[in-house]
C-alpha cells in the first residue's frame, strides 16, 4: 500500500449526503473535504432521491486508509445543512459477486443456433478430438484459456491466507490476462500445501487449458510443484512469481547497462531476498552471463562455508544458491558484503538494506529495490548513492512489474503451440520488454515500459513465438495456423 501520508484509489470511498436545496452548502462541503485531506474525485447527483426541499449528492472520495474515512465523514457531517445517509467502500463493491464473469462468443436464439452448439452438431466436434486429441486446442476453449493456480499460501504482502482469500488476486490475475493480451484465464485456488496433491489436481484439469500459471505458492514447495508438472503436462507451466519476475528484472537491467556501459559479465551483483523470485533472478542472470553474485537471506551471505551449509540444514535450493554464488566467500549482512557490487537486487522486505551503504557501491550503481509495498529502501533516500533506481511501485518511476511479462509470454506460447516455456523463451521476453523502449527515449528514470503500455504484450508475445519457432517447438503452423503434434 502507499505510504501513510498519500491518498489511494484503493481507499476510495462513496458519500451519499442530503443537502439542503435551498441553501446547498457545496462549496462548503468541498472545501471541509480538502481540509479533512481527502482528494474530492467526483460530484454526482442522485436523481429523484431526497425527501422534499432536498437534493441528494454522492462525492466520490480517495482517502489514506479506513480510519482516514471516519475523518472526512464527520468534516462532511458537521457542516450546516449537510446530512451523511451512508457510504461505500468502492474497492469491496467492485470485488462484490467476483471480477469476471463468463460470456457467450455466440447467440443461441434458434434451432439452428442450437443444434450446431449443441446436440446434435456437438457430436461431431466430438468425434473429430476423440480421433486426434491434438485437434482440442482448435475446436475448445484449449487454444486460448489458462488456469491460474494457487493454494494462498504466499500471497504478495500479505502471506498465508488460504485459498478462498487468495481468490480475489487470482481473479485480479484474470483480468490482466484479458485486458492486456486477450488470454482468457480461470482462477482454481486449492484447499491443500501437499506438493503431491496439487500436482495430481493440476495434472487432471491439464486436458480444459492450455497453460498453467501458478500463483503465490510457497518456497519451497514451488519449486517442486513447477518442475514435476512440467515433466507430467504438455501445456506451458510458469510460475510468474519466479519467472516473470526474472524476466521483467532482466529487461530493466539490459536497458539500465545501456545506460551505464558496463557488460553483464563484469557485474558484481548482490541479491537480497532468497525465496522464488531471487532465486529465478539469479538463474537467469547466471544464463544471461553475470558471473559474480552475492546472495543473502535473514542470516546474511550464502556461501559454502557457512555454518549451515556445513551441517546440512541448508535447504537442497539454497545449498545449489550457495555453491554457485559468492566465489569470494564473503560473509555478513547485506551492508556488510555490498562494498563495490554494481547491482543491488531487493526481494525481501521494507528497510532491508540503510540507504548509507549505498554509498559503498561502484560507480554508477543500479539498484532494483522490489519488495512490496515497501521496498528495502526508499528511492528518496537512494537516489544520491545511485544512478539509477527502481522498485515495484506504480508511484515511482521504473515499475518493475510481473504484468509486463506474463500476458505476453503466455499469449506467445499459446499462439506457438508450445508445449512448454523454454530459458531461451523467457530471455526473448525479456529482450522483448526492453526493446519497447527507444533508444532516444531511454534514460535513468524510464528504463522500463510503463505497466499500460500495450505495445508491451503484443512485443512478448512475437519474441517468444519466433524463439519457439527457432527451437522447433512450434505446434501451431506458421501457414495455416493449424495445430499439430510434435513429431
Amino acid at each position: 500500500m502507499p505510504p501513510a501520508h498519500s491518498v489511494s484509489a484503493q481507499f476510495s470511498v462513496t458519500v451519499r449526503v442530503e443537502l439542503d436545496a435551498r441553501q446547498e452548502p457545496l462549496g462548503k462541503l468541498t472545501a471541509r473535504i480538502a481540509e479533512a485531506g481527502g482528494a474530492l474525485q467526483g460530484v454526482d447527483l442522485v436523481p429523484g432521491a431526497g425527501a422534499e426541499g432536498k437534493r441528494v449528492r454522492e462525492f466520490t472520495i480517495d482517502a489514506r486508509d479506513q480510519q482516514h474515512w471516519e475523518e472526512i465523514l464527520r468534516a462532511i457531517g458537521s457542516t450546516r445543512g449537510a446530512r451523511v445517509i451512508g457510504y461505500v467502500d468502492r474497492t469491496l463493491q467492485m470485488h462484490r459477486g467476483g471480477k469476471i464473469e463468463q460470456h457467450n462468443k455466440y447467440p443461441l436464439k434458434t434451432r439452428d443456433d442450437l443444434s450446431m452448439a449443441y446436440t446434435p452438431g456437438v457430436a461431431r466436434v466430438c468425434q473429430e478430438i476423440a480421433a486426434d486429441r491434438a485437434k482440442a486446442f482448435e475446436f475448445t476453449i484449449k487454444r486460448n484459456t489458462v488456469a491460474v493456480v494457487s493454494d494462498g499460501s504466499a500471497v504478495l504482502g500479505l502471506g498465508d491466507i488460504g485459498p478462498e482469500a487468495a481468490m480475489p488476486v487470482m481473479e485480479g490475475k484474470a483480468m490482466l490476462f484479458k485486458e492486456f493480451a486477450d488470454v482468457d484465464a480461470f482462477p482454481i485456488c486449492l484447499d491443500t500445501r501437499d506438493p503431491g496433491q496439487i500436482v495430481d489436481v493440476v495434472r487432471l484439469v491439464a486436458p480444459t487449458f492450455g497453460g498453467i500459471n501458478l500463483e503465490d505458492i510457497s518456497a519451497p514447495r514451488c519449486f517442486e510443484i513447477e518442475e514435476r508438472l512440467k515433466a507430467e503436462v504438455d501445456i506451458p507451466v510458469f510460475h510468474d512469481d519466479q519467472h516473470g519476475t526474472a524476466v521483467v528484472t532482466m529487461a530493466a537491467l539490459f536497458n539500465s547497462l545501456k545506460i551505464v556501459g558496463k557488460r553483464l559479465e563484469d557485474l558484481r551483483v548482490l541479491v537480497v531476498g532468497l525465496g522464488a523470485a531471487g532465486v529465478a533472478v539469479t538463474k537467469m542472470m547466471l544464463e544471461s552471463g553475470v558471473t559474480h553474485v552475492i546472495g543473502c537471506d535473514r542470516h546474511g551471505a550464502l556461501s559454502t562455508e557457512r555454518e549451515d551449509y556445513a551441517s546440512g540444514e541448508m535447504t537442497e535450493m539454497k545449498r545449489w544458491y550457495a555453491e554457485h554464488s559468492n566465489p569470494d566467500k564473503l560473509h555478513g549482512s547485506p551492508a556488510e558484503v555490498i562494498e563495490g557490487c554494481d547491482l543491488f537486487i531487493g526481494v525481501s522486505g521494507p528497510g532491508i538494506i540503510p540507504a548509507e551503504a549505498l554509498a559503498r557501491m561502484a560507480d554508477d550503481a543500479i539498484v532494483f529495490a522490489m519488495a512490496n509495498p515497501n521496498p528495502e529502501v526508499m528511492p528518496e533516500e537512494a537516489t544520491p548513492h545511485v544512478r539509477i533506481m527502481a522498485t515495484g511501485r506504480s508511484d515511482y518511476p521504473n515499475q518493475i512489474n510481473n504484468v509486463l511479462c506474463f500476458p505476453g509470454i503466455f499469449r506467445g506460447a499459446l499462439d506457438a503451440g508450445a508445449p512448454r516455456i523454454t530459458e531461451e523463451m523467457k530471455l526473448a521476453a525479456a529482450k522483448g520488454i526492453a526493446e519497447v523502449v527507444a533508444d532516444e527515449d531511454l534514460s535513468e528514470d524510464y528504463i522500463i515500459p510503463s505497466v499500460f503500455d500495450r505495445e508491451v504484450a503484443p512485443a512478448v508475445a512475437a519474441a517468444v513465438v519466433e524463439e519457439a519457432r527457432r527451437a522447433g517447438i512450434a505446434r501451431v503452423s506458421e501457414e495455416t495456423g493449424t495445430f499439430a503434434a510434435l513429431e
